[in-house]
This record gives structure tokens, C-alpha cells and sequence, in this order.
């Protein structure tokens, strides 16, 4: 088992706690804005409805934009001091978002959202730097469980302020989480990176990281299937307010149902914390893309043949969130395990290429809707697809096999790279 490092007084649970509040920052941005969409697009005045999903994708850009730059520099500041400043820009803009006259500088003040929003992908360095392996599987899976109530609860969130006060007020609310946030943060996270582990950033030293992050298979393979993955959950979030809406014509339902298939999403990486120090992360990941591509294709055959109805598209949105959650958890951990050396960098350059990336992918699918729900079922199915393509580079052509090896047990951090 990793031994932990750096002894604090926070403990194992409310670490895991403070680290799924921190990165639910990021979540509360996208879902809580969802019932908003259609009243901002009226009040600013915005020709085309569908142009409401810009306000999604400008926080997107902004979100793996800043993903470069956060996890460099916590690996020459350390995590802390990153962190705290990040979200502190978070609610910032968030506030001056609550404040725009027009639908343009509201985009550009969700892209320095989204750009203050990355800096929390720092909290994946900080899990790397204190577990590794399957015990680090166990714990991003834990984390996720409660990153996962945000998107439960965030959709019925932004409603209810709708019913008692104007749309900007959702903004205040997400610059008064953040503020609760790095209060909490201030006061009980401790630094988790040792002076001696430390980068100077000069240019040798970023490139020789970013060599390490990118040149390792293992660690680009399983980003990259992250990306393609990452989009489909994209697609999904910028399409089903217009699903509900166009298709089943019941939008008061949206809320609830996307509750629904983020219950799915919570319950399977519960279970995935409880079973992957047993089974191992490749067992569980692959069957579990396995599983998504073949519901996701039996999506696509239903909604082509018109056989589409609110139940079926919920039941099987909620078991492919459900496959995406066990995949995804353990893809995350697999791409971290074999760079825990430069664990800043690789999380900075991990978090845009499956964030930014995915987001294009995301708004290509969305940009294919129809009145029907065939384009996100088909984005799905060849996403699923092409993550696979790259399982199975990153594992040379082996599914399912046990991997154990020093890394698993063993803290990487006890050997830094020689351009420290």
C-alpha cells in the first residue's frame, strides 16, 4: 500500500471531501447554468437559441486553456499557494459574469471563468502526490462519488434560483461556493509537494517534463481515450436541455433526469473505489468501455428507428454514464501512474489535451443535432470506439490483464527525475 507522506491533521476522509468540493467548482459552473440557457438567450438578445450552448463551450476553452499552465507552476510554487490563487480569479469572474450587459462579454468572462476553473486540476496532483497505483484508483473513485452530487443537485440549483431571482444570481452562488471552498482549503489542506521535489522552471527542465508526460505510451494512450470519452459527457451536457425540450417536449423533466444519470455515474464509482484494489483498474476500465460501446450502439439502432421514448433514452443515457464513470476513474489513475515524477505538468497537460480536446469533440456532436437524439447516441457509440483504439495502443493490443509493478506499491515521488 502507498504510504502517505506528509502527515497532516486533515484526515483520509475529509481530504477526499475538500478534493471533490474543490474540483466540483468546475462541475457547478457547466450544470447549474443548464435551465438557464434559454431566459439568458432571450433576455440578451441572442438570434439563435442554439448559440446558448456557446456559454458552455467559451468556460470549456477557457477550462483546458488554463490546464497548461496551473500544474506547471505548482510544480515550481507548490499546490497550495497554486490552488488558493486559482479559485480566488474563480470568483472573481465569476462575479463580474453576474454583471454583464451583453451576450459577447458574458462569453469572455466564462472563458477567464473556465481559465480560473482549470487551476483546480492542481487537486489531481495532490491526490498523485500523496497515493499511487490501485490505492490512488481507490481514491479518485471516492473523490468522484462526491464530485458526482454536484451535477445531482446542480440543474434543480440553478431552477430554484430561477423561481425567486434573476439568472445572475447563479454566478453569485457559484462565487460564494468558491469562496466557502478556498476558506476550507486555507485552513486545513497542507502542501503536498517537498521543497526538494521542486522544478525550476526554465525551459530545459518544462520540456524535458513535457517529454516525459507525452513520450510515455501508457500516459498519452489513456488521456487520449479520456478525450474522446470526455466528449461524449460534453455533448450530452450542451444537447439535453434541447433533448427534453424539442424531443420530449417536457423540459420541467430535464433537471430530474439528469439527476437520474448522475446517481448512475456516483453509484459505479462508489463501486468502482470498493472493487478496483481487487480486481485491478485494467479489469475493471476495459470491460467496462467494452460495455458502453455495445449500449451506446444499441442507442443508436433504437433512436433510428424511431423507437425513442423518454424511458429509453434515460435508461440507457444513465447505464452508458455509468460505463463512462467506471472507465474514466481508472483511465485517470493509469495516465497519472508512470509520471508521478512531474505529476503537475502531467495533470496540466493530461487536463487539456482530455478537457479542451474533448470539448471540440463535444460541440462537433453537438453541432449535428436534429430533433433527435440519433447524433449524441452516434457520437457516443464512435467515441467509445475510437477510446478503445487507443486502449488497446496503450496496452499493445491486451485487454483485461493484471498489471502489477512497482509503481503500484511504491510512491514514484521517491525518485525524481534527474532535470530536477
Amino acid at each position: 500500500m502507498a504510504e502517505k507522506r506528509g502527515a497532516h491533521s486533515i484526515g483520509f476522509l475529509e481530504f477526499v471531501v475538500l478534493a471533490a468540493a474543490t474540483m466540483s467548482t468546475q462541475a457547478l459552473a457547466i450544470d447549474a447554468m443548464l435551465p438557464a440557457f434559454p431566459i439568458i438567450v432571450q433576455q440578451l438578445r441572442v438570434a439563435d437559441p442554439n448559440h446558448g450552448q456557446w456559454i458552455v463551450t467559451a468556460y470549456m476553452t477557457g477550462l483546458g486553456v488554463g490546464q497548461l499552465f496551473w500544474g506547471l507552476l505548482s510544480d515550481r510554487f507548490g499546490r497550495r499557494p497554486i490552488l488558493l490563487g486559482g479559485l480566488t480569479l474563480y470568483v472573481i469572474a465569476a462575479l463580474l459574469c453576474s454583471l454583464t450587459g451583453s451576450f459577447h462579454t458574458l462569453l469572455g468572462w466564462r472563458f477567464v471563468h473556465g481559465l480560473a476553473a482549470a487551476s483546480v486540476t492542481v487537486t489531481r496532483s495532490v491526490v498523485r502526490d500523496l497515493y499511487s497505483g490501485r490505492q490512488m484508483a481507490k481514491v479518485m473513485s471516492l473523490t468522484f462519488v462526491v464530485f458526482l452530487m454536484v451535477p445531482i443537485l446542480a440543474p434543480s440549483l440553478g431552477q430554484l434560483i430561477l423561481l425567486i431571482a434573476p439568472w445572475r444570481y447563479i454566478f453569485v452562488v457559484f462565487a460564494v461556493f468558491a469562496t466557502m471552498v478556498a476558506t476550507w482549503g486555507f485552513l486545513r489542506l497542507p502542501e503536498t509537494l517537498h521543497p526538494e521535489y521542486r522544478l525550476t522552471l526554465t525551459r530545459k527542465h518544462i520540456l524535458g517534463a513535457a517529454k516525459l508526460v507525452l513520450g510515455n505510451r501508457t500516459s498519452i494512450c489513456y488521456t487520449l481515450a479520456m478525450m474522446v470519452l470526455f466528449g461524449t459527457i460534453m455533448a450530452y451536457v450542451g444537447m439535453v436541455q434541447q433533448i427534453f425540450s424539442e424531443v420530449f417536449h417536457r423540459p420541467n423533466l430535464m433537471p430530474s433526469m439528469f439527476a437520474l444519470c448522475a446517481i448512475f455515474m456516483g453509484l459505479a464509482a462508489y463501486l468502482n473505489s470498493r472493487i478496483v484494489e481487487r480486481l485491478g483498474m485494467r479489469l475493471i476500465s476495459h470491460t467496462a468501455l467494452v460495455a458502453f460501446i455495445v449500449v451506446s450502439g444499441l442507442h443508436v439502432v433504437i433512436a433510428a428507428f424511431g423507437w425513442e421514448q423518454i424511458w429509453t433514452f434515460v435508461a440507457l443515457q444513465a447505464v452508458a454514464m455509468a460505463c463512462f464513470s467506471l472507465s474514466v476513474s481508472n483511465f485517470g489513475a493509469m495516465a497519472m501512474e508512470p509520471v508521478g515524477s512531474v505529476a503537475g505538468i502531467a495533470a496540466s497537460l493530461q487536463g487539456f489535451i482530455s478537457t479542451f480536446s474533448g470539448a471540440l469533440v463535444g460541440a462537433f456532436i453537438g453541432k449535428q443535432f436534429n430533433g433527435t437524439t440519433v447524433p449524441l447516441a452516434a457520437g457516443a457509440m464512435c467515441c467509445g470506439i475510437a477510446s478503445l483504439g487507443f486502449v488497446l495502443l496503450a496496452e499493445k493490443g491486451r485487454l483485461f490483464r493484471a498489471h502489477h509493478s512497482s509503481n503500484e506499491t511504491h510512491d514514484l515521488k521517491s525518485t525524481p527525475i534527474a532535470a530536477r
